[in-house]
């Protein structure tokens, strides 16, 4: 069975960090470039940022450029979102997803997560 383990979310104030995890398992980690997607309430889903089988290629949305840091340990299966500078337009669920990267073009999530509630208060 395959699993996204996403953990980390919560409640910060705007400026402040949290660091989400994903925890891995069911599937061959690193055949799989790993992403972060959130879904805010009365909006879609949207693909934040990616990271390639082995790390060397990351992909940001505009909105969080320069405050998120994706990061994975292949060996750990476990993939991690380092939030900083929080807002509270960030504030969303988060979910972990598994996607194939082929050197070119990002596909659609192959298989999801459970979410992880982050909360941004002003």
């Amino acid at each position: 069975e395959v699993q996204l383990q996403a953990s980390g979310g919560g409640l910060v104030q705007a400026g402040g960090s949290l660091r989400l995890s994903c925890a891995a398992s069911g599937f061959t980690f690193d055949d799989y470039a790993i992403g972060w997607f959130r879904q805010a309430p009365g909006k879609e889903r949207e693909g934040i940022t990616y990271i390639s089988m082995n790390g060397d290629t990351t992909y940001y949305i505009d909105s969080v450029k320069g405050r998120f840091t994706i990061s994975r340990d292949n060996a750990q299966k476990t993939a991690h979102l380092q939030m900083n500078s929080l807002r509270p337009e960030d504030t969303a669920v988060y979910f972990c997803v598994a996607l194939v990267w082929d050197g070119s073009r990002w596909y659609d999530p192959h298989w999801w997560g459970h979410g992880t509630q982050v909360t941004v208060s002003s």
